[in-house]
C-alpha cells in the first residue's frame, strides 16, 4: 500500500501564507496527485491535482490564484502553496494519489491521514 503523509498544517493570521507537503511512500510519478480539504460538518472539498509529470495542474475555481500545487518526483513529494489565507480555509488538508485521474474523486486510491490547518486572528 502507498503511505502519505502531509506535514506542514497549523495556525496563520488572515492573509498569511502556508506551504503543506506530502510524502509519497513509492515512486511517486506513478500516481497523479490531488489536494482536498474537510471542515467541520463539512463535505470533503477538492481543492486542487496535478499530472503525473507535473505538466499541468487543475483547481477549484474559488482558489484558482491563490493556491498553487507543484511536486518534485525527484523526492518523491507534493506541495500546496496556500497564499492570502482567510478563515473559511480553515480545514484538515488532505493528499491523495492516483494510477488513473486527477479529474474525478472516484480516481484516487490512496489518502494521507491529514493535516490541520487553522486561520484565526
Amino acid at each position: 500500500q502507498v503511505q502519505l503523509v502531509e506535514s506542514g498544517g497549523g495556525l496563520v493570521q488572515p492573509g498569511g501564507s502556508l506551504r503543506l507537503s506530502c510524502a509519497v511512500s513509492a515512486r511517486a510519478s506513478d500516481y497523479a496527485m490531488g489536494w482536498f480539504r474537510q471542515a467541520p460538518g463539512k463535505e470533503r472539498q477538492y481543492v486542487a491535482s496535478i499530472t503525473w509529470s507535473g505538466d499541468n495542474a487543475l483547481y477549484e475555481d474559488a482558489l484558482r490564484g491563490r493556491f498553487t500545487i507543484s511536486r518534485d518526483n525527484a523526492k518523491n513529494m507534493v506541495y500546496l502553496q496556500m497564499n492570502s489565507l482567510k478563515p473559511e480555509d480553515t480545514a484538515v488538508y488532505y493528499c491523495a494519489a492516483s494510477r488513473s485521474g486527477y479529474t474525478s474523486l472516484d480516481e484516487y486510491d490512496y489518502w494521507g491521514q491529514g493535516t490541520q490547518v487553522t486561520v484565526s486572528s
